[in-house]
């Protein structure tokens, strides 16, 4: 099937709600509340929703891989922020190189992976 599409927007999970609508914040993403229990965060035309829903297996096997255009500079911007001071069970690793680019990886306060990564050109 051949179609034209726009975006794609996945949902996340958080197992405190207020917590992770703040530290998403402080990673830069745009909040737009929808409802009580659920916003969209988005940076430029890429977003996701963030519920206030926790299933523990379901937070724990949630990855997501955001590529950026700069990989160092968002890693420094990153520990600038000092995420791991502020928010418990946050987690990040630093920049890895591979054949295909480079990515560091985020766990969220809940627990979600994210993986921050740069295509090689």
């Amino acid at each position: 099937m051949e179609h034209t599409t726009k975006s794609i927007r996945p949902f996340i999970g958080s197992k405190d709600f207020k917590t992770s609508q703040n530290f998403y914040k402080d990673l830069g993403f745009q909040e737009i509340v929808l409802e009580p229990r659920l916003s969209y965060f988005k940076t430029g035309e890429t977003g996701f929703y963030l519920q206030d829903a926790y299933v523990k297996d379901w937070i724990d096997n949630t990855m997501i891989f955001l590529e950026v255009e700069d990989v160092d500079q968002y890693w420094n911007r990153l520990i600038g922020l000092d995420l791991t001071a502020k928010y418990e069970n946050v987690k990040i690793v630093p920049i890895r190189k591979y054949d295909w680019g480079k990515e560091c990886f985020v766990h969220d306060p809940s627990g979600v992976l994210w993986h921050i990564g740069e295509f090689n050109k």
